[in-house]
């Protein structure tokens, strides 16, 4: 290559497609409510107190949050009042789950996979773009592989300059 050569972005002239699934990462802000600020001492749930506490509560500070739901003592909680909560949640926020971070953002990117259309992906090379700077969840990545594999060509993990080849269609 003499200096006359111009510089040449192989990468960039690839036919390589990348899925990014911090695309997908929520704008929305993620909330957690602890169950054990609606118990007594945080412990004992009785029920017409329960319902006051969640009649009362202001839920429009969860509006279109997604929204962990958990009890920070180790407080037994019948499904019926988990049912109750989710009446109220179910009108105001975007998405929630009872359980941890993890699994609020496993839950949500399950949602939002099964909602994208693959099908621009048929038959194309993809990268499956690793290196996340936000916290995307590892059953997302699987979860997007199973549904790239149904239509790719052939499948890589990372970048562009080091990915890791993942799935080839025979």
């Amino acid at each position: 290559m003499s200096k006359s050569d111009p510089i040449v972005n192989r990468v960039a002239q690839s036919a390589l497609v990348v899925f990014d699934l911090e695309d997908y990462y929520p704008e929305n802000p993620i909330l957690e409510l602890d169950l054990a600020d609606f118990l007594d001492q945080g412990f004992v749930l009785r029920e017409k107190e329960f319902r006051k506490a969640l009649e009362d509560f202001n839920w429009e500070v969860y509006n279109n949050g997604l929204v962990r739901v958990h009890c920070s003592t180790d407080a037994i909680i019948p499904i019926w009042a988990k049912a109750l909560l989710s009446s109220y949640l179910n009108a105001e926020c975007m998405h929630f789950v009872f359980g941890s971070k993890t699994a609020l953002m496993s839950s949500y990117y399950s949602n939002i996979l099964i909602g994208i259309k693959f099908e621009e992906y048929r038959d194309k090379s993809v990268i499956l773009k690793g290196c996340s700077k936000k916290e995307v969840p590892e059953s997302a990545y699987i979860h997007a592989m199973g549904k790239l594999q149904e239509v790719a060509k052939k499948i890589m993990y990372g970048e562009a300059c080091s990915a890791v080849p993942l799935y080839k269609r025979k």
